[in-house]
């Protein structure tokens, strides 16, 4: 390449590990595989637990505890709420890697979901994108809200903005589709020679569960025999492509709804309706970033952009119905507002989500799911391709969601400043530039001597080469740390800490430094 890249990342919103055909699914995602098999598949790459962090940790290189989003805004508790680090949007301790890349004579271009600021001041537009258009908070109706089709939780002319101003939708809009038209029109614009820095944040398939009609339909009666049958199915895949070692012990499905067998045949059939459904959803993220690569194709634009592709955590298992946050009386106002029969649902004006057996199909053989430390809540399906990359095939090497933005740099050729940017004090970069290790020059992205924390709702782990201590509060876990060797145990089955306690002490100390570092405010919260 003798220019500088271009980059392309592209955000899927709760996709699991195992849902798209090149990670062992039955999901017709044609583009997405083309991109992944010509490029590199991480089976060990960690995000944050849930959505914002993630996102923060995306666009700054570091922990989302000092970026402003140590947890969710939604359920910040007082005692978190305007401390350092739980600001509730990127804040001034951080520089993007847009802020930067457009320093640098990069046209930088967002659309899909922001999650990282409600405000006009806290927008993208505000973070370094020249353009941008933007759903800002973390879930809403994928269609145009109506009075026909349910009010939704917010009121809708403040949900998205278009650069510096609040903006409607089209009566038509839908959000894989919407995101993806403004992103190709941003793309169109006349670009003179800048290279570009795109970001595609699909909020699907994140709930409600909702998708076109005819695409539902491709799906109807693919998963009537249940979710078990499918966990057991995408992990006979992941070990046929080489994702997963053959003699892996999975870990236990973890769920509070009924199993299938214990289902009648209406709840089982309203079940399998919304992972119809959200296969759909899947498929259309799919079509989009399909349209979107053919449209760098035809611009003679592709061979000169690196893509990396990601899920913001795994597949998202709460019973949304059980979750105190959103309060006593939601399912009364999903009753009122929106039409759940089973011929109805997916449709604009329902509103379902599919529950934690579903979601452990797609994160076997992990524990768990969204939410939590544990490997079914941030190891997540990602692939890096194109540009001038070199390593090819499968990585099980570590990486997280902070490496993207050093990685970005480097490519770009743009230093981060360290500790001070534009006047103010920064923090540098957690992460760690992945450029040598995908050009074949390094076998591997952090060493055992770097300890990677993670924190969400008082559920905690942190990790050092293959060896990870977790620490989950009931009812999903024991309420003390445990100890796993992640390399013969991916399902965090065998929980060693009585035979390694001196390795479990050193740990529990790097753990200490970690919330030093960071700034981490433990609060227990039950989702």
């Amino acid at each position: 390449m003798s220019r500088r890249p271009n980059f392309l990342v592209i955000v899927a919103d709760d996709l699991g590990f195992s849902d798209i055909g090149a990670f062992g699914g039955e999901i017709s995602t044609p583009h997405l595989d083309a991109l992944a098999l010509s490029g590199l598949r991480f089976t060990d790459f960690h995000t944050a637990p849930a959505c914002s962090p993630t996102r923060a940790m995306l666009l700054t290189g570091t922990d989302h505890h000092i970026a402003g989003l140590g947890t969710l805004d939604e359920v910040a508790t007082k005692s978190q709420r305007g401390q350092p680090g739980y600001e509730g949007y990127l804040n001034e301790r951080v520089v993007t890697v847009t802020e930067l890349l457009r320093e640098a004579g990069y046209r930088t271009l967002f659309s899909g979901k922001w999650h990282l600021g409600m405000t006009l001041e806290t927008a993208p537009h505000a973070r370094g994108f020249d353009r941008s258009f933007a759903l800002l908070p973390g879930a809403a109706n994928h269609y145009a809200s109506s009075p026909k089709a349910g009010t939704g939780f917010r009121r809708q002319e403040t949900l998205y903005t278009e650069d510096g101003a609040f903006t409607g939708l089209p009566a038509d809009f839908y959000t894989s589709d919407g995101f993806t038209d403004r992103l190709i029109e941003y793309l169109d614009a006349p670009r003179g020679d800048a290279p570009f820095f795109a970001w595609l944040a699909f909020s699907a398939p994140h709930w409600p569960l909702q998708a076109p009609d005819d695409l539902i339909a491709k799906y109807r009666g693919r998963y009537d025999t249940g979710p078990d049958v499918l966990r057991r199915q995408r992990l006979k895949n992941l070990i046929a492509l080489g994702l997963c070692p053959p003699d892996v012990v999975p870990h236990p499905v973890v769920a509070r709804n009924k199993p299938w067998d214990e289902m009648t045949a209406d709840e089982r059939a309203v079940s399998a309706r919304a992972m119809e459904v959200y296969a759909a959803m899947v498929e259309r993220i799919d079509w989009n970033v399909g349209r979107v690569v053919e449209h760098l194709k035809r611009t003679g634009q592709f061979d000169d952009t690196v893509i990396v592709f990601l899920s913001d955590n795994g597949a998202e298992g709460a019973l949304i119905e059980a979750v105190p946050v959103f309060g006593p009386k939601l399912m009364e106002f999903i009753a009122e507002h929106y039409d759940n029969r089973l011929e109805n649902i997916g449709r604009p004006n329902s509103y379902v989500w599919y529950g934690p057996r579903w979601a452990q199909a797609a994160t076997a053989p992990s524990r768990l799911y969204k939410t939590h430390t544990s490997e079914g809540g941030i190891r997540v399906v990602a692939f890096a391709t194109g540009g001038a990359l070199r390593r090819k095939g499968i990585s099980t090497d570590f990486a997280t969601a902070m490496d993207v933005a050093p990685t970005l740099l480097d490519l770009a050729g743009v230093e981060h400043p360290g500790r001070e940017w534009r006047g103010r004090r920064i923090e540098p970069m957690r992460g760690r530039s992945l450029l040598a290790y995908l050009n074949g020059e390094t076998q591997t992205v952090h060493t055992d001597a770097t300890a990677t924390g993670w924190e969400l709702f008082g559920r905690c782990a942190i990790r050092r080469g293959p060896w990870k201590a977790l620490l989950l509060p009931p009812p999903d876990g024991p309420g003390h740390w445990q100890l796993y060797d992640l390399s013969a145990d991916p399902g965090e089955t065998n929980d060693l800490a009585t035979e390694e306690p001196e390795r479990l002490a050193g740990l529990i100390d790097d753990w200490h430094r970690y919330v030093e570092e960071t700034g981490v405010r433990i609060v227990n919260i039950a989702t």
